[in-house]
C-alpha cells in the first residue's frame, strides 16, 4: 500500500525548496521502503536545486541520510524490516565488467529503486542521487541499504552515505595514504575536512589543510591537521611554495583537492613531490577546462586519479568505519554543527555557502 509523507522538493532551478506532500509506493521486486531518521544537508543537495546535476525537475532533495527499514520487496534478503541501515548511492550490481573483476567500488551499473515516487498530483520526482532522503520516508533499491551498528546516533550514522566517506574515502581508498606519509588538503569543507580524518587515521606523518576560512582551518586543525595554510591572498604559486616550505621543499606525497575547480587541481598538481599523487574529490561543473603543458604530466611522473565516492565499499566500509566511531577512534559527531527540522533545509543552504556550518542535519 502506498504511503504519504512529507519531503522537500526542490521545483525550478535556483528556486527556494518546497514542502511538499510525497506518494510513495509499496516496496517492489528488490525494493525498500527506509522510514529516514536524519539526513545530511550536502553541498549536492544545493547542486541540484541550482540546475547543476540535470533539469529532470522536480528533485526529491537529500541523500546523505541512515534510518530504519520498515518493508521490503519481493527477493530481498539481505536487509529485513527493522533493520538500521545508512543510505548510499553506490549500489553495486555484482555483474559488471569491474564487478566480476572484483572492483566492486568501480561498478558501471549501479542501480536505484525502479518506482517512482510522486507529488499528490501524480508528477513524478527525481530523487538526488537515487534515494530522495528529505522526507520522512523513502523507497530505495534494497543495494542502497548498508546494515550497520544500531548503537551509533543517526545523524552521525548518515554522513557516511556522501560526504564524510567521500573525502575520508579520497585519503584512504583513492589515494592510498600510508604510515609517515605527507598529505595535502585543498579546501576543508566538510569533505575536506573528511580527507584530513582519513589521512590521519591512515597515519600520515604531515597533514596541510588549506582554505580561504580560518574557522574551517581551525576545524581541521582540531581534527588532525597538523599544519595550516590560509590561501587568502596566495596565487597558485605562493599555495605550491606554501606546500613545498612544510614539505622540506618536495612537496606532499598525496594532494587532495577538495574544491574541484581548474586552479585547485593545478595547485594540487604542482604541490605533490615527484611521482606523487592527485586526488581529485570536488565535483567541477561540467564547463570547466583544464590546459596545461603536457611534458609537465610526463616530467613529473605519479599518479593523478579522481575519487568516486571515496572509492568505498559501502557493504565493506560503513559498518567498520561505525565501528571506528563507536570505538572512539573517528570523530563522526565533529561533523555535524546542528541539527535542524525537515523545514529549515533552505535556510541550512544559506549557512553552508556562508561557510558557516560543517553539516546541518535534519533528523525526524
Amino acid at each position: 500500500m502506498s504511503q504519504i509523507v512529507r519531503g522537500v522538493v526542490a521545483r525550478a532551478k535556483g528556486a527556494p525548496v518546497t514542502i511538499e506532500q510525497i506518494t510513495i509506493p509499496a516496496p517492489g521486486p528488490g525494493e525498500a521502503v527506509v522510514q529516514v531518521q536524519a539526513c545530511g544537508v550536502c553541498h549536492t543537495d544545493l547542486h541540484y536545486r541550482e540546475g547543476g546535476i540535470s533539469d529532470d525537475y522536480p528533485f526529491l532533495l537529500g541523500h546523505e541520510a541512515a534510518g530504519v527499514v520498515e518493508a521490503v520487496g519481493e527477493g530481498v534478503t539481505a536487509i529485513a524490516p527493522g533493520d538500521f541501515v545508512v543510505l548510499n548511492w553506490r549500489a553495486v550490481c555484482g555483474n559488471c565488467r569491474a564487478c566480476l573483476r572484483g572492483r566492486p567500488w568501480y561498478c558501471f551499473n549501479t542501480f536505484n529503486a525502479e518506482q517512482k515516487m510522486t507529488l499528490d498530483d501524480g508528477t513524478e520526482l527525481s530523487p538526488a542521487l537515487g534515494i530522495g532522503a528529505f522526507a520522512e520516508k523513502t523507497l530505495v533499491a534494497a543495494g542502497q541499504c548498508t546494515k550497520v551498528d544500531p548503537a551509533v546516533k543517526a545523524e552521525v550514522a548518515g554522513l557516511l552515505g556522501c560526504g564524510v566517506m567521500a573525502g575520508l574515502g579520497a585519503a584512504v581508498n583513492t589515494g592510498n595514504v600510508g604510515r609517515g606519509d605527507s598529505v595535502a588538503v585543498i579546501g576543508c569543507g566538510g569533505v575536506g575536512t573528511a580527507a584530513v580524518v582519513g589521512a590521519n587515521l591512515a597515519g600520515a606523518a604531515r597533514i596541510i589543510a588549506i582554505d580561504l576560512d580560518e574557522r574551517k582551518l581551525a576545524v581541521a586543525k582540531n581534527l588532525g591537521a597538523t599544519h595550516t595554510v590560509h590561501a587568502a591572498g596566495l596565487d597558485q604559486d605562493g599555495v605550491v611554495e606554501a606546500v613545498q616550505d612544510l614539505t622540506g621543499g618536495f612537496g606532499a606525497d598525496v594532494v587532495i583537492d577538495a574544491v574541484g575547480r581548474p586552479e585547485t587541481w593545478k595547485q594540487a598538481f604542482y604541490a605533490r613531490d615527484l611521482a606523487g599523487t592527485v586526488v581529485l574529490v570536488g565535483v567541477p561543473t561540467p564547463d570547466m577546462r583544464l590546459e596545461m603543458p603536457l611534458l609537465d604530466f610526463f616530467g613529473r611522473g605519479g599518479s593523478l586519479k579522481s575519487s568516486w565516492y571515496g572509492d568505498c565499499l559501502p557493504s565493506r566500509d560503513f559498518p567498520m568505519l561505525i565501528d571506528l566511531h563507536l570505538q572512539g577512534r573517528l570523530p563522526l559527531d565533529a561533523f555535524v554543527s546542528e541539527t535542524i527540522e525537515l523545514d529549515q533545509v533552505e535556510e541550512a543552504f544559506d549557512k553552508m555557502h556562508r561557510g558557516d556550518v560543517l553539516r546541518s542535519v535534519v533528523v525526524f
